[in-house]
This record gives structure tokens, sequence and C-alpha cells, in this order.
């Protein structure tokens, strides 16, 4: 009887501090909730290294994403995959309906997989912008982190490796000539799935976080603003005014406006792709070469040569190479409708340009703001206008060199120094001379003769 009031007791005890802890873990708890919704590539790898760094900052406990792609980029699945495996919070993946191709090998980086009914993951065959398998070398690479990351998050490896080659059987699990793909009960038979619900409140509370804080992260509106500006269609009229800009610049110098407008839609252009990972240095450096090669041919080599026809193939080549996800000139994995779409947008900012430069040139001519800073009248003799400084009368005068004629200088004429020239003979200083002929600022002499 004793015994059971000492226990009784130490639990009355102990009892709240209990309940206290568990209250302090529930409410410490922080699930940081992100989306893999769209086909991955360079703007897939900056949200998600932007939500990682969200969720660091916001001391996130644990990571979900809501996963739903058919694939995409191999270069970005592998580094978001990375970025996963090196990440110190617990990460987990809804998978909600597909995790194909690079999606699938994003999940399998992820600590615990969760699949909605009728989801599938696996077909991870690395394919070019056709469609079809890619040369070996790229699926022998595929395989190899396929097998690396199963084998980092307790996967099965061997059946990593069989999503990639088909030619890779697995015994009772694949057959010759098919990749492995699983439906849900399929993952969760074998290893790849820990379990299938129905919505991603159904995974919380399977993790104990339904009551947790939840963090669902947002693309900031910088990133929107990021976003919009890589629009394609948008991308094209920055183009547009980045090349019409330049033109009118050189039509008008000095009036400024149509510079700027240039370099404003040229940053605008730039930056949202060098932040999403598009335009490298080297393509950036190509653009600035080409715009250097135009610039030496306008105002130094007469002409339109070869460094004019490179400078446009530089400039407009790297406009084009900026909006792909391309190695350095490697396009196996860039879609064949990214190509076209990158060309197509290019050339009509190209064409667009020229429209305004032939068109709207003749209307910046007419604006009011034009009028103010050009010469908009003709200044006829006969309404009183000359260009002439000297005044008549000067002929059949003589005087001395002032300064040696080459056949340029000047003259002193009854005291009074006036700018002159010869028909080509040289003239020295102290040289008789005679006025031949008068024109608008200077006189036309020749040597006196005796």
């Amino acid at each position: 009887m004793k015994h059971f009031v000492l226990v009784f007791f130490f639990s009355l005890i102990t009892f709240p501090d209990q309940i206290i802890g568990q209250s302090i873990d529930s409410s410490e708890k922080k699930v940081f909730v992100m989306e893999i919704r769209s086909e991955i590539d360079a703007r897939s790898k900056r949200y998600v290294d932007l939500a990682l760094e969200e969720a660091k900052k916001a001391q996130a406990t644990h990571i979900i994403i809501d996963m739903n792609t058919y694939g995409g980029a191999l270069y970005d699945a592998d580094e978001i995959r990375t970025a996963l495996l090196q990440l110190e919070i617990p990460v987990y993946v809804y998978i909600n309906k597909n995790a194909a191709s690079a999606g699938a090998l994003i999940s399998i980086a992820c600590d615990s997989i969760y699949m909605a009914p009728g989801a599938s993951i696996g077909a991870a065959t690395v394919v070019n912008q056709t469609g079809e398998a890619a040369p070996d070398k790229y699926q022998s690479y595929m395989r190899s982190i396929m097998r690396s990351t199963a084998e980092a998050t307790g996967r099965d490896p061997k059946i990593a490796e069989a999503m990639v080659d088909e030619n890779l059987v697995v015994d009772s699990i694949s057959e010759p000539g098919q990749v492995i793909t699983f439906s849900t009960a399929e993952a969760i038979k074998y290893g790849f799935c820990e379990g299938e619900m129905a919505s991603l409140d159904d995974v919380l509370f399977e993790l104990n976080l339904l009551n947790s804080t939840r963090i669902d992260y947002k693309v900031s509106t910088t990133e929107k603003i990021i976003s919009f500006f890589i629009n394609p269609f948008i991308s094209g009229i920055l183009i547009l005014i980045i090349l019409g800009g330049i033109y009118f610049e050189l039509q008008t110098p000095g009036v400024g406006f149509p510079i700027a407008a240039s370099i404003i839609a040229l940053v605008l252009y730039l930056v949202p792709y060098y932040l999403n990972g598009l335009a490298e240095n080297w393509e950036i450096l190509a653009f600035v070469i080409g715009l250097v090669l135009i610039a030496l041919e306008i105002f130094v080599i007469p002409g339109f040569g070869i460094f004019g026809i490179l400078g446009l193939i530089l400039t407009l080549g790297s406009l084009v190479f900026m909006m792909l996800n391309n190695n350095f000139f490697d396009f196996e994995f860039v879609p064949k409708e990214n190509i076209m779409q990158a060309l197509i947008t290019t050339l009509l900012g190209l064409f667009g340009s020229l429209v305004l430069m032939f068109i709207g040139g003749v209307r910046l001519t007419q604006t009011k703001y034009f009028k103010r800073i050009a010469l908009q009248d003709t200044q006829n003799s006969a309404e009183g206008y000359s260009s002439r400084f000297i005044e008549k009368g000067f002929i059949g005068k003589t005087g001395t060199v002032y300064s040696v004629l080459r056949p340029s200088g000047k003259v002193e004429i009854e005291g009074d120094l006036y700018d002159a020239y010869t028909r080509g003979e040289y003239l020295e200083q102290g040289e008789q001379i005679e006025v031949i002929e008068e024109s608008g600022t200077s006189l036309r002499v020749k040597k006196k003769s005796n």
C-alpha cells in the first residue's frame, strides 16, 4: 500500500511536467510547405533555393514538398536533389499525382515519400528535346545519381537504377525492355513510399504535425516581377527597345532618352534571366563584345563589314542563349519548342525594332520634344540668313602671312587677322599675299607677284 502511494504521488509530480514538455515540443514544431508543380528547370531550381533559404530563416523543423511534375532538366534536378541531401532539416514529399523522371530523383532524395491514390513515381530515363532516349553517357550519369541517392536515403539502389535503364531487370519487379514506374501500392510494397495519403493534411496528421505552426511558402513580389519579365512576349518587347534605343541614339546623338530606354530595357532583360540561372557569364560577355564590335564598325571602321556582321551575330545569339538552359552550347536536354520560342522571340524583337526605326523615326521628328532640340526650319539667304562672317571688298587686297599656310592658316590685312587658305601651295610666315576669293568664313589667297 505504501509503495502504491509513493508511485501515485510521484506520478502527480512528474505528469504535469510531461504534459508541459509535450506542449512545448508541439508548439516549437514548424512545418514549411513548398510546391513543385511545374517542369524542373532553372526557374524551379531558383524557387527551391529561395524556399529552402526561407525555411532556414523561419527555423522550420520539417519541410514538406507538394509535388506534381513530369520531370525536366537533369542538371537542375541534380542540383535540387543535392541541396535536399545536404539539408539538416528532415524533408518529406507528397506526390500528387506524378513524380516522373527528374521528379522521381528529387522525391528519392527526401527522407520520406507519401503518395496520393492513383499517383506514380519512376520513368526516369533521360530523353532529349525530341522525346527520344539521350546517349548512354547521360543515362549512365542518371543511373549513378539515382543509385547514390537511393543509397543515401535507405532505398533499394537497384530499383532506382531500373527506373532509368530498361535493360536492367529486377527480379519479380521489372521486365526486360521496360523501366520501372511504381503505382502508390507498388511503391509502398517495395519501400519507395511510406504511405498512401488522400491529402496533404493527412500527411501532416501522419507526421503529428497537424497542429504545428504551418508556413506555406509564397513567391515574393520581386520574384513575381522577375518571372513576369522572363515571359517570352515581354522579352521580345525588351529586345525591341534595346535595339531601337541604340539606333535612335545614334541617329540623334545627345538626346539621351533613347539610350536611357535601351539601358533600362537591357537591365530588365539581363537581371531576371541571370537570377534564374539562365543567363551565364559567358553569354553576357558575348553580348557586350557584340555591342563593342558594332560600335567599332559604326564609329571607327567605315562601311559595314565583318565587324558589324560578327557583332550582330554575337548580340542576337547571346540574347537567344540567355533564354535557354543550355550547358555551354550543349542543347541535348533543351526542349525543341523552347529553342524555337527563343529564336522567334528574338527575331520578332529585331523585326519590331526595324519597323520602329523606319516608322517611329519619322514620328519622332514630329514630336514637340524633338523640335525643341533640333533645327526644323530652312534658313534661306532670301530671308536674311547668311553664313558669311567676312565683309565684301577684300578681293585684290594684300597682306602678309601671319601663321604658315599649309595650305590654311592666318593672314594679316590692314592690322587685322583673318582665316585664309591657298590653292594648295605652302606659304611661310612673313610672305606677301593677295586675296583672290572671298568665302563665308575665310579668304582664299595666293603669293603676291612682284
